[in-house]
């Protein structure tokens, strides 16, 4: 995964052809190859053909971009000749029209709808929530007890964010959610890939486990919109929801409530758990790091809990959750679709081309970073994308331009906090020999959880 990639950014210019990429199939052209392993498909793509690589998914032409400047082109320069790519109608089913999947003038509004419940003062606002559901959960952890701790971060994370943002305590539900969501995500990989194929709403195999686990979901999520509407609560997201207007008095439909709240429930906890249970398995292969974690946080904090204004002074804890998001990021590739020709380097590529913009393997490119593949969390000290010494796309683990990740500073704020409020308590040891598989499908997670022991901390 970490192979140079061979060719440089290009000036443009006259078209140059299309761009070189690898020979597909008769009528199903790479089909085979992504379908037993994308991660493994894109990566040998970009270590022999380069910054810009073509290849073919039945009929729809594809196009990988491996260049930090042509990641800003199609995400920030040019983004509004670009749509969500047709793999996202495997989630169409899960999050409907929310945020994730919705395009122009509906998500324009959606977004500007949910943007005051993330600024600055509102996220800071959740900092309790987090440390108290935290510490709820160090309750019931025991020394030298066995855990899967990555099972622990889904169940702590969605707790948070359901409270947080929706002001309901889910911990009852936990187990029916974490299930469901196991299927779904086992689903959206091959529903990705015959997306290309497969018109939109037609059944594929394990069509009624998936609108089980969907059906799951949606009992707690309209039981939520039911005892809002009946009862009020306090001034979150979900009564914000509830009672937005548009231009003619018209509020939000029950469904379209459902959507959103669907698409912040779950994408907005298993993308931070996966970050937690990565960042604990990388400090579990580097106590000496784990260690000067430790110190620092009873040097800053001397017992006391966590709190928002403590965060600056712990910049060890931020680097690690930074530097985590880069090796392990949790989305490993985004997808986007042209709606007009377009130009990239000195290639001219028709509309209809789906680009691919892979987090894991620009992460790890020797270009941008030095030992790519060694965990260096001081390499994020004063702020290298910002001083120029790390193009601002090679590290895009929330996306960028229009469409970055509205929980983007929520994430990051949950992640530290989480990290330093369990660190004061545990130290954390990987079982000997349990293996940790990284599964990479619509997220990037251990495919069969990370078991660890607990150690408590004295004094």
């Amino acid at each position: 995964m970490s192979g140079v990639l061979t060719s440089r950014i290009e000036t443009r210019g006259e078209p140059a052809g299309f761009p070189p990429g690898p020979k597909g199939h008769f009528l199903v052209g790479n089909l085979p190859e992504v379908a037993r392993d994308w991660a493994s498909f894109v990566s040998e793509c970009a270590r022999e053909y380069g910054d810009v690589v073509s290849f073919r998914l039945f009929r729809t032409p594809m196009c990988l971009l491996n260049h930090p400047d042509h990641i800003e082109d199609v995400l920030v320069t040019n983004h509004h000749n670009f749509i969500k790519s047709k793999d996202y109608r495997a989630v169409r089913g899960v999050f409907g029209n929310g945020l994730l999947v919705s395009e122009g003038d509906f998500w324009r509004r959606q977004r500007r709808l949910m943007q005051p419940a993330f600024h600055n003062g509102r996220v800071a606002s959740y900092a309790e929530i987090m440390v108290l559901y935290a510490e709820r959960m160090l309750a019931r952890w025991q020394d030298g007890q066995v855990r899967d701790v990555h099972q622990d971060m889904m169940q702590l994370t969605m707790e948070i964010v359901a409270m947080a943002l929706f002001g309901a305590d889910v911990t009852r539900e936990a187990k029916h959610v974490g299930s469901a969501l196991q299927v779904l995500l086992d689903q959206f990989s091959a529903r990705a890939t015959t997306a290309f194929l497969i018109p939109s709403g037609l059944p594929v195999p394990g069509e009624w486990r998936y609108r089980r686990a969907i059906g799951h979901l949606e009992e707690i999520i309209y039981g939520m919109i039911r005892d809002r509407r009946a009862n009020g609560g306090t001034r979150d997201l979900l009564t914000t929801l509830l009672e937005a207007e548009d231009e003619d008095g018209n509020r939000m439909t029950d469904r379209q409530v459902r959507d959103e709240v669907m698409t912040l429930f779950l994408a907005g906890h298993e993308t931070t758990a996966i970050a937690l249970s990565w960042s604990w398995y990388l400090l579990a292969l580097h106590p000496e790091i784990e260690s000067k974690l430790a110190e620092e946080i009873r040097s800053v904090l001397g017992g006391r809990p966590p709190t928002m204004n403590a965060l600056p002074r712990l910049q060890d804890e931020d680097w690690v959750v930074k530097e985590s998001l880069r090796l392990y990021p949790p989305v490993w590739g985004i997808g986007r679709e042209a709606l007009n020709d377009f130009q990239i380097g000195p290639y001219r590529l028709p509309a209809g081309t789906n680009v691919v913009l892979c987090q894991g393997l620009v992460h790890r490119d020797p270009r941008f970073f030095d030992e790519p593949e060694r965990f260096i969390p001081e390499r994020w000290a004063d702020d290298p994308i910002r001083h120029g010494r790390i193009p601002r796309f090679a590290y895009f683990p929330f996306g960028g331009g229009p469409r970055i990740c509205i929980g983007a500073s929520f994430a990051m704020m949950e992640a530290t906090l989480l990290l330093v409020t369990i660190l004061q308590k545990y130290h954390l040891s990987l079982v000997p020999g349990f293996p940790v598989i990284p599964r990479i499908t619509l997220t990037h997670r251990p495919q069969n959880g990370i078991r660890v022991i607990l150690s408590r901390r004295r004094g």
